[in-house]
């Protein structure tokens, strides 16, 4: 027998921060933003003239549920996530199965051949997706359960749905310098750890690693580092994610990275004052949404 949305549970919440100037009357106003990780839903809200996030939920996943499972359950409890009207929907996907290629070779209807170097799609169950940077000339192909697209695109018909390492590339290319100089960066997520390397606000490099210990997420640094002739004694290294300054995570990688600092909100967006409770480093890619196209 199954369960509908309205009777699973509503998700935990973690962090429920909210400005006291939303308006839930005018959503055409605001773009709502939402990410699905394994480490749950996350929610935030833009006030589109303003730039500003006026919101920002963290939710921990439903055991045992899709993704799909917990934006139903979700939006059947929630006063904002369902409802329409919005300016825009954007929604990110975070798992392994993607992969990036030049915007110009990417054929239409071909996109399941992209990914079947390094995984098999499952047509019962999942869909291959695209989404193209336009200023970088850049597409990403990418996977996502059925339950969860289907959901979005019949709540959300307008609404654009990407990969994570599309926000973050995104938030990324917009937070770097020009300069010839490679830059690498990290964002750690739930025994996922994505590792991005920018020059000259391009992307040389991206992709996902899953991790189980402090010694796999090292190795993974450490190893693309000297595939690209980066020095750990040297060269600087930004992390965001879902970590703590005294974790195991990132002691390990200051233990071997001389020149390693926590990343920033993306600039040039405005954050409400209640956002200020959060660590800067985290939140990266939701708030990238914002940047995406």
């Amino acid at each position: 027998m199954s369960i509908s949305s309205s009777q699973l549970p509503a998700p935990t919440v973690l962090h429920r921060l909210r400005d006291e100037t939303l308006d839930p009357t005018t959503l055409s106003a605001y773009n709502l933003y939402l990410t699905a990780n394994p480490a749950g839903l996350r929610v935030g809200v833009a006030d589109v003239r303003r730039n500003k996030f006026v919101v920002l939920e963290d939710y921990a996943p439903l055991a045992a549920t899709s993704y799909g499972g917990q934006l139903q359950a979700l939006a059947a409890h929630h006063d904002l996530v369902g409802q329409t009207g919005w300016n825009h929907v954007r929604l990110s996907i975070q798992n392994r199965h993607f992969t990036l290629l030049p915007a110009p070779l990417l054929r239409p209807g071909d996109e399941a051949a992209y990914l079947r170097l390094h995984h098999t799609v499952d047509a019962q169950h999942e869909t291959v997706f695209s989404y193209t940077h336009a200023s970088l000339e850049l597409a990403s192909v990418f996977a996502a359960e059925n339950e969860m697209t289907n959901w979005f695109k019949s709540t959300y018909p307008a609404g654009s749905l990407l990969h994570q390492t599309s926000a973050l590339l995104e938030g990324l290319i917009h937070q770097s310098e020009s300069t010839t100089t490679r830059r690498l960066y990290l964002s750690i997520g739930h025994q996922e750890l994505t590792i991005a390397v920018i020059r000259d606000k391009r992307p040389e490099f991206c992709n996902v690693f899953a991790f189980s210990s402090p010694e796999d997420l090292i190795y993974y640094t450490i190893l693309v580092m000297q595939e690209l002739q980066l020095n750990p004694d040297q060269d600087p290294v930004v992390v965001w994610g879902d970590l703590m300054h005294d974790s195991e995570l990132f002691t390990i990688l200051r233990k071997y990275i001389r020149h390693i600092k926590f990343g920033n909100r993306p600039f040039d967006l405005s954050y409400s004052y209640r956002l200020n409770e959060l660590f800067e480093y985290r939140f990266f890619e939701l708030y990238s949404l914002h940047l995406c196209e």
